[in-house]
């Protein structure tokens, strides 16, 4: 080289070492970060991708965070329930003992009672103070709210609703009725047989049990209807006598509704009695049917001649509902309820309510977001009503509703001189009441809540990997690199140092 002013050389090892330099520092910042790329220049696309799944995870994350405080959440639900429940199992146990009413003191009956009075007291404590982080779960506080219920609807119990910004319209369409299982025993009126050692003598047949009957001649109807209903509870059937009918029968019918009910009629000795067994209509189980095939004389009894009553039939918001005697139940991701109709609304066809509806859900609930975005598809609201012992086992004794609180002293339900029959049918329905609550907590924590968390927590995985895989630095690599990069700059700076010495060689010349 025989000029010196430019030194084309340097020039050319002087951009080759800057850039072995970069890469190095390049290099070495992904060694020491952990990422691949730290700035949008590294990986413009991979940058934009990797910050969207980051923020998948971060929703992901969240929403697990959420699905599993939703499970501590019902865990102390759970946990006071059962609680109430070893209660109600102790109440009920109290409530038997003392029914054995001659081989009890008033003393000890009284001891009993005080029992109770504790039992219930706990129970209202233990629905008062379970909390989380000082909110209360088994006050109501977390029940839904509910406006415009409509005269046929007894009672209601809603498990869940999805409730989005806008009040939730419970519209009910009833297809079929329910209906009572019954038989209509015709015998002209009083029972006057042939002979006075005659007997009319039948079995009688209902889901809870059996018995037989034996009347004499002169039996009147009212008579008859008094011995049955005095065995309802045993039997399951009630007896009574229909207006349209009056002074020629009685009618037998199950004393509930539902198709599980059923009334059998068994003549065993129709005493030379003239009469017959007729079955209900079908559409109306107040009239006696008028078909000729629905008709059997006494003397042609030879076996038991049954009616199963029938579940009410439902569309509820346009979806068909599950009807068990007058009770009809929904659940679904909008809705998960069930309602009691009082009879005549059980009987009718047609809409509950109309335009207004059966009910309106306006809010309430525990709301939970379980998954990664807010929006209502993430969003699950549960209901947990108040177990507070005045709010348990609403049941109707004598034609009136009681409850729980009623077998405290001084109310009529108590153990020293109260109605025991009640207070067993109340206690019964609380312990339905609770362990009902306590099934749908622990279906929502086992599947709604579990599987969230399992998919949650699989998502999670795989969304990590996917990020990784674009933005985190692969070390075996990242070490080659490394080493290459140090070589190269070694290399570089030998090779400049040899071009700046180059030019030195022009002074042999002068």
């Amino acid at each position: 080289m025989s000029r010196i002013n430019s030194n084309i050389n340097s020039l050319i090892a002087q951009r080759i070492l800057t850039q072995n330099n970069k890469q190095l520092t390049t290099t070495l910042e992904r060694l020491s970060t952990g990422y691949q790329i730290n700035r949008g220049a590294d990986d413009p696309a991979g940058l934009i991708a990797s910050e969207k799944l980051r923020v998948d995870k971060a929703g992901i994350a969240s929403g697990l965070n959420n699905a599993q405080r939703a499970d501590q959440i019902v865990n102390i639900a759970e946990g006071g329930l059962q609680e109430i429940s070893s209660l109600l199992t102790e109440l009920q146990s109290l409530v038997g003992d003392t029914s054995n009413d001659a081989g009890l003191s008033t003393e000890e009956k009284a001891a009993n009672q005080d029992q109770v009075d504790q039992i219930l007291q706990t129970i209202d404590r233990i629905a008062s103070t379970t909390s989380f982080q000082g909110t209360k779960l088994l006050n109501g506080a977390y029940d839904f709210d509910v406006t415009s219920v409509n005269a046929g609807v007894s009672d209601y119990t809603i498990k869940g609703a999805t409730i989005d910004n806008a009040n939730v319209k419970v519209n009910v369409i009833i297809t079929a009725s329910a209906q009572q299982a019954g038989l209509y025993l015709s015998t002209g009126g009083t029972l006057d047989l042939t002979a006075s050692s005659d007997r009319v003598v039948f079995e009688l047949a209902g889901n809870k049990g059996s018995k037989e009957f034996s009347f004499a001649s002169g039996t009147t109807l009212a008579d008859v209807v008094t011995s049955v209903n005095a065995f309802k509870s045993v039997t399951g059937v009630s007896a009574a006598t229909l207006a349209a009918t009056a002074g020629t029968g009685v009618v037998f019918k199950s004393t509930a509704f539902g198709s599980e009910q059923y009334v059998s009629l068994n003549i065993k000795d129709d005493g030379n009695l003239t009469g017959n067994v007729v079955t209900l209509s079908s559409t109306n189980e107040n009239v006696v049917s008028t078909t000729a095939g629905n008709r059997t004389a006494l003397t042609a009894v030879t076996a038991a001649i049954k009616d199963t009553g029938q579940d009410i039939g439902a569309i509820v918001n346009g979806v068909t509902a599950r009807g068990t005697g007058k009770t009809l139940s929904v659940s679904n991701q909008a809705l998960n309820l069930s309602l009691t109709l009082t009879t005549a609304a059980a009987r009718t066809i047609g809409s509950l309510g109309g335009a207004s509806g059966a009910l309106t859900i306006t809010g309430g609930g525990a709301k939970f977001n379980i998954g990664p975005t807010v929006d209502v598809g993430n969003q699950v609201r549960l209901g947990i009503g108040n177990v507070a012992a005045r709010e348990l086992g609403a049941a109707t004794v004598s034609g009136a509703i009681y409850n729980l609180d009623d077998l405290g002293s001084g109310g009529l339900l108590n153990l020293v001189d109260g109605n025991l029959e009640g207070a067993q049918s109340v206690v019964s329905k609380a312990v339905d009441s609770v362990s009902s609550l306590r099934g749908s907590l622990g279906a929502f924590q086992k599947f709604t809540i579990g599987s969230t968390i399992n998919a949650l927590g699989v998502a999670l995985e795989n969304t990590s990997a996917a990020e990784s895989a674009i933005r985190d630095t692969d070390f075996a690599q990242a070490t080659a690199d490394l080493t290459r990069s140090q070589i190269l700059v070694q290399a570089a700076s030998s090779v400049l140092s040899i071009s700046n010495a180059q030019p030195q060689n022009v002074l042999k010349l002068l």
